[in-house]
């Protein structure tokens, strides 16, 4: 049984974008500086702001039947006419099988409950998503193909629950209540690295993630030619490609940023496709980063955490 995840804009684990988008860098000006409360007040209004510009959907919904019987039985549908050479079957409120496979509802349906206007769009990408897995479940893994993600931890011992002891899914702390798991990685899909696959290419848990995080830093750019240093009174945030915030895995690699930034450097990743970046470790200045990550996340359909995580030479550190 194959448990499936989400990625950017609820990809599911197993899919890929259709074409890699360039990284961006986005900056938000706030008020002058200022004092007390009405520095606060200030961050927060950036919050607001800055939560419109990060977590904007489309308007123009279809009417989705919002109930969990009415939704299961809707997206079985649309399933049925993606997939058509394999049985899609109802297995229960927010879980269907697609030939061997299973797909849980529950988080697409919980991001159209919050979110109506992209909630068809929502279904489509998760829909295409588990079709592509079901057709290359298959596939044989290579270890070019291994990569690192961040998930939560709650997630992932619900995922351990639903795959079973074979095809448990080793994961390796990142923080308290984050953590990061391997996947492999294809032109156009990407699944979660279990026992199974793992076994096959004769790794040990521990080489698995050697090898991903190797991979990882060959594949995306350096940190510094897509992230620029937050003055005081900004945040960053980088978006655009799955794999923005799989660079926490990457810990020796923040450190010009921190520098440039005076040495102060946290972070956020509310969601899988968002991480965001301060100069800053005011009250305030926390409170703000704080306020946003909580805000995409409720617009997100990958939503991850809400944490502010410091950096330093030896690894991420949550802010209390």
């Amino acid at each position: 049984m194959f448990f499936c995840d989400d990625r950017v804009r609820y990809r599911c684990t197993f899919q890929r974008p259709r074409a890699p988008r360039r990284s961006r860098t986005l900056r938000h000006r706030i008020f002058p500086r200022m004092n007390g409360l009405g520095r606060k007040l200030r961050w927060l209004a950036l919050a607001g702001a800055a939560v419109q510009l990060l977590a904007a959907v489309p308007a123009g919904a279809q009417q989705i039947p919002m109930d969990e019987t009415g939704f299961t039985a809707f997206v079985a549908e649309r399933m049925r006419k993606e997939v058509q050479n394999l049985p899609v079957v109802i297995k229960g409120p927010l879980t269907l099988s697609i030939g061997p496979l299973q797909a849980n509802l529950d988080r697409v349906h919980a991001f159209c409950k919050a979110n109506a206007a992209g909630c068809s769009g929502e279904i489509g990408v998760y829909i295409r998503g588990t079709a592509e897995a079901a057709r290359n479940k298959d596939d044989l893994p290579t270890r070019d193909a291994i990569r690192v993600v961040i998930r939560t931890a709650d997630f992932m011992q619900k995922a351990s629950a639903e795959l079973g002891p074979k095809a448990a899914v080793p994961t390796k702390p990142l923080v308290e209540g984050l953590v990061i798991v391997p996947v492999l990685d294809s032109p156009r899909t990407v699944r979660m690295l279990n026992g199974e696959n793992r076994d096959k290419l004769g790794l040990s848990p521990a080489q698995v993630f050697d090898v991903g995080i190797a991979n990882l830093r060959r594949a995306v750019k350096p940190l510094m030619e897509v992230a620029k240093p937050a003055a005081p009174g900004r945040f960053g945030s980088l978006g655009g490609d799955f794999y923005q915030t799989s660079r926490l895995a990457l810990v020796d690699s923040w450190a010009p940023l921190a520098q440039a930034q005076g040495g102060v450097l946290l972070v956020a990743v509310p969601a899988a496709d968002a991480l965001l970046y301060s100069s800053e470790d005011s009250a305030a200045a926390i409170d703000a980063l704080r306020t946003i990550a909580r805000n995409v996340m409720s617009r997100s359909p990958k939503p991850l955490s809400d944490a502010v995580l410091r950096w330093t030479p030896r690894g991420w550190q949550v802010v209390r």
